[in-house]
């Protein structure tokens, strides 16, 4: 089992290597590491993300077969398939750090706020239900001076967003609760730049530390 922080320091260290175009060396070759792969696994993180195609969690992080449990969701929302499949792998797998990423100019994010500024008269009910994960932390946000202003309401919008998510997954499940609260596991929020490549992690001692509370 690799510790919280040792995973973490591994994933700033391949974004590194990923933002400043340097591969690992010592990589293993893809079928190498399939037959090694094929009986058992031992991500050493998971990764709920967005599914924009921009942002694909692997090459970001530099990593390899293997390395990550990744979950990709538009809008990187926590639902209970994404709960369910975070509580398998950090149980099944002892994986103890969890990484909730969301990343600049967030389609979802943005479907969001045009959402709440003209509403849809036909939108998908499926489509909805994401939109309806993201709206609370936006139109908090859409009350303040930042409704004029688009860039930083989306910028605050997105961020905000990857915070809810780390908060929900706190609260989420008496699984991860205990996990958290005996046995290492950490939760924490980064965004990814689709300018420059680089993962910033987000308020990481607060994330860790959120006290208890009601499960949404």
């Amino acid at each position: 089992m690799i510790p919280a922080a040792e995973a973490l320091a591994r994933l700033k260290e391949g974004n590194l290597r990923f933002a400043t175009n340097v591969r690992a060396p010592d990589r293993p070759l893809d079928h190498d590491r399939r037959a090694e792969l094929a009986e058992s696994q031992e991500p050493f993180a998971i990764i709920l993300g967005c599914s924009d195609s921009r942002v694909p969690s692997e090459l970001v992080f530099d990593q390899g077969l293997g390395d990550l449990f990744v979950i990709r969701v538009a809008g990187n929302i926590v639902a209970p398939s994404q709960v369910g499949s975070i509580e398998f792998a950090a149980s099944q797998f002892a994986v103890r750090l969890v990484v909730v990423m969301g990343h600049t100019k967030c389609g979802a994010i943005a479907a969001t706020i045009e959402e709440l500024k003209r509403p849809a008269e036909n939108q998908s009910r499926n489509l909805r239900s994401i939109v309806d994960r993201i709206r609370p932390w936006v139109q908090t946000l859409m009350e303040t001076p930042l409704v004029h202003d688009h860039d930083a309401l989306l910028t605050h919008s997105i961020r905000a967003n990857v915070r809810a998510s780390v908060n929900h997954l706190k609260h989420a499940s008496e699984i991860l609760e205990d996990l958290i609260d005996n046995h290492g596991l950490m939760v924490v929020g980064a965004e990814y730049s689709l300018e420059t490549g680089v993962v910033e992690f987000l308020d990481e001692e607060y994330a860790t530390k959120l006290p208890t509370g009601s499960r949404e």
